[in-house]
């Protein structure tokens, strides 16, 4: 159990059945009355929003979950088989729990999160930027350097993105995961 006022950034709760990460908190001292929490989670399983509030000293069940590096080596169905780097054990993840999953490609490193006490898999998050090669694209012009046009773009892992004029196949792009946006150009 956690009281309300020692809630932090990343701690995750246990509330109606569901498990939230705290992703903002703050102190509310009104002019009467107790001193209060606003706290704003997401849920863990569906990434919906939900803000509360809380009076000092209220009880809260923590849950301790745990971040360990794991690496994709194939897909089997409509899971992802993963591998613990520390004890070489194969796991199972759904598609629907990890982040950033069309970028995802054989020999990446993930961080996944699980419950500690229970040792059920929360979800994967596949870092921030990732580099991968062009699978295919328009040709481009030489001198379309000057405008911020963009053309469609397929990467090796199949998922497709917008990239600048200039980038062709087989060149090597930096991608963020969390929007699929193209970063920059990899030299």
């Amino acid at each position: 159990m956690i009281n309300s006022q020692d809630i932090k950034n990343g701690v995750c709760i246990r509330m109606d059945g569901r498990l939230y990460f705290v992703i903002e908190f703050l102190h509310v001292k009104p002019g009467k009355g107790n001193t209060i929490m606003r706290v704003k989670f997401k849920d863990v399983v569906d990434g919906r929003v939900l803000e509360r509030r809380f009076n000092i000293g209220e009880k809260l069940e923590d849950v301790r979950v745990e971040r360990r590096p794991y690496q994709y080596l194939y897909q089997e169905g409509e899971d992802y088989i993963f591998m613990n780097q520390e004890t070489f054990e194969q796991v199972p993840i759904a598609h629907d729990l990890i982040t950033g999953v069309d970028f995802l490609k054989e020999g990446m490193v993930c961080d996944v999160v699980s419950d500690a006490s229970t040792d059920t898999i929360l979800f994967a998050e596949l870092p921030t930027k990732v580099e991968l090669a062009i699978a295919y694209t328009e040709p481009g012009l030489k001198g379309d350097t000057a405008t911020n046009t963009l053309k469609p773009a397929k990467l090796e892992t199949g998922a497709e993105i917008r990239v600048p004029l200039f980038i062709n196949e087989g060149e090597i792009v930096r991608v963020d995961t969390r929007d699929g946006s193209y970063c920059e150009r990899v030299r």
